[in-house]
């Protein structure tokens, strides 16, 4: 088995089991609702900003999902939003590898689990522009550079740096607009969920 195929059966595989985890979970309708939601909008804000090279805000709005959801569902909502806006935007042998890349930010992002100071949300989020695309660029070079050394791989990541600068840039520029107001709709929708959750299972007490 080649590389390219190994790799490309490796991300299913992780993609699968992270389904079959939350499949066998205890997640509710509500959670499950939430999931679906957030990487919906994820997914379809990504489409508007289709004619912007590597412009666009899915992967600031899965990386505030995960702060405050955590690292599962920031993971599955990184998941949903690359599926989603494949739908419009065309699918193909690259969408694993954008479902693994998004739900990574969203993991990282939920190991934070707290809010923190918005200059270095943006930071981080700024890094997770060029993290995204070089793991995309990963894909490019199994996929289709021949042969592969030192030369051409720094060639193919050279070859796409201002657009990673681009993509690391608007996310830089979507946290500083927005990381207070959406962290602050999300963490109050989290605490109505916690109390839903507490009143449910509390109710005949």
């Amino acid at each position: 088995m080649n590389i390219e195929l190994f790799i490309n059966f490796s991300l299913i595989f992780i993609l699968f089991a992270a389904f079959i985890y939350f499949e066998r979970s205890k997640m509710g309708t509500k959670e499950i609702g939430l999931i679906a939601t957030l990487g919906a909008i994820a997914g379809v804000f990504r489409i508007p900003f289709g004619a912007i090279p590597n412009v666009q805000p899915t992967t600031f709005i899965v990386a505030v999902s995960g702060n405050v959801f955590g690292p599962f569902v920031g993971f599955l909502v990184g998941n949903v939003a690359a599926f989603v806006s494949n739908i419009f935007l065309g699918h193909g042998p690259w969408t694993i590898w954008q479902m693994f890349a998004w739900g990574l930010v969203g993991m990282i992002s939920g190991f934070i689990r707290k809010k923190i100071k918005l200059e270095y949300f943006s930071i981080i989020c700024f890094l997770y522009g060029f993290m995204f695309d070089w793991i995309m660029n990963l894909w490019h070079i199994i996929g289709f550079i021949r042969p592969i050394n030192i030369k051409t791989i720094t060639l193919a990541y050279l070859s796409g740096l201002v657009f990673d600068v681009l993509h690391s840039s608007s996310n830089f520029i979507f946290s500083v607009l927005f990381y207070d107001e959406m962290y602050k709709i999300l963490k109050r929708f989290k605490n109505r969920l916690e109390v839903t959750y507490i009143k449910e299972v509390g109710g005949d007490v």
